[in-house]
């Protein structure tokens, strides 16, 4: 069995990555792609506190549609599944469309409270 703490220490750990990326040389994508991992930990934690083997998979929806088989998620929660572009098409070259600074900072402030309300679920 994984352990949900270590998936949640490594969804903080890849907050705060997206959080400290201040180089104006790092692409707003790299820094939501980040952003995107957090939340996606988190989620996957939050599974696997309820004893679900989470699936390799970066679509944060799927991954939310499980864990409606152990506690409500609401709109809120459910927004997180926006960051799910931010794993896939923005994170190589040639993307179809730039982030921006505004995008960064929802994409941020979305997988902060993503994670907030999985350890308010772990921790009761």
């Amino acid at each position: 069995m994984k352990d949900h703490d270590e998936w949640i220490n490594r969804a903080n750990s890849a907050y705060q990555y997206a959080i400290t990326l201040t180089n104006d040389e790092v692409f707003f994508e790299d820094k939501c792609y980040q952003a995107q991992q957090a939340a996606e930990k988190a989620i996957k934690g939050l599974l696997i506190y309820f004893g679900e083997d989470p699936e390799y998979t970066h679509d944060i929806t799927k991954l939310l549609y499980v864990l409606e088989k152990y506690v409500v998620v609401d709109e809120t929660i459910m927004k997180t599944s926006f960051l799910t572009q931010y794993a896939i098409i923005t994170r190589y070259p040639g993307a179809q469309y730039v982030v921006t600074e505004e995008m960064y900072l929802e994409a941020i402030e979305i997988a902060k409270n993503c994670i907030d309300w999985v350890e308010k679920k772990i921790n009761k």
